[in-house]
């Protein structure tokens, strides 16, 4: 959430040929970002992208060597599938998993920190890909506008929650 005259903005960031990070301040305690991070029933209430989609499968095993497994589908019926495997599991201090969209895309390694300063939470995701090719190959999906969308909606679901 955004304190009063000061909206929150989604940072980008490719400090190399291979990675993208990605940084966010939220307004809430890292307790609660990391739940809403991790928790399927709040998962789907936020992790959205554009309207028009919701998350019928948000599947969650939080431990080191559990998987994950989100669908997302499209009020035209189209589906988008994601997947990983979880290789460190730190509450509610930091992440690390794999992730897959599909044969067609690489696997990525994203590593999820949340840092809480002052009842503010800085979220920083690095995704680190196989090439600079699929890195930026991502970059072209319309990704940024996906991800500022479900910031908005983690802004607000953290805000009707305090």
């Amino acid at each position: 959430m955004a304190r009063a005259g000061k909206p929150a903005t989604t940072v980008f960031a490719t400090p190399n040929d291979r990675e993208i990070v990605i940084t966010r301040v939220v307004d809430a305690p890292r307790r609660l970002v990391f739940d809403a991070w991790t928790k399927p029933e709040l998962v789907p209430k936020w992790l959205l992208g554009p309207e028009g989609w919701s998350m019928p499968v948000c599947e969650i095993d939080l431990r080191v060597g559990g998987s994950w497994h989100y669908v997302w589908r499209k009020d035209d019926g189209a589906e988008m599938e994601m997947r990983g495997t979880y290789r460190e599991v730190a509450p509610p201090g930091r992440l690390v998993s794999t992730e897959r969209w599909g044969p067609e895309w690489p696997e990525t390694v994203n590593t999820v920190t949340f840092v809480e300063s002052g009842g503010r939470t800085t979220v920083t995701i690095t995704v680190s890909y196989p090439s600079k090719e699929a890195r930026d190959a991502a970059l072209r999906t319309g990704m940024k506008e996906g991800m500022e969308q479900g910031f908005v909606r983690l802004d607000a679901l953290l805000r009707s929650s305090a």
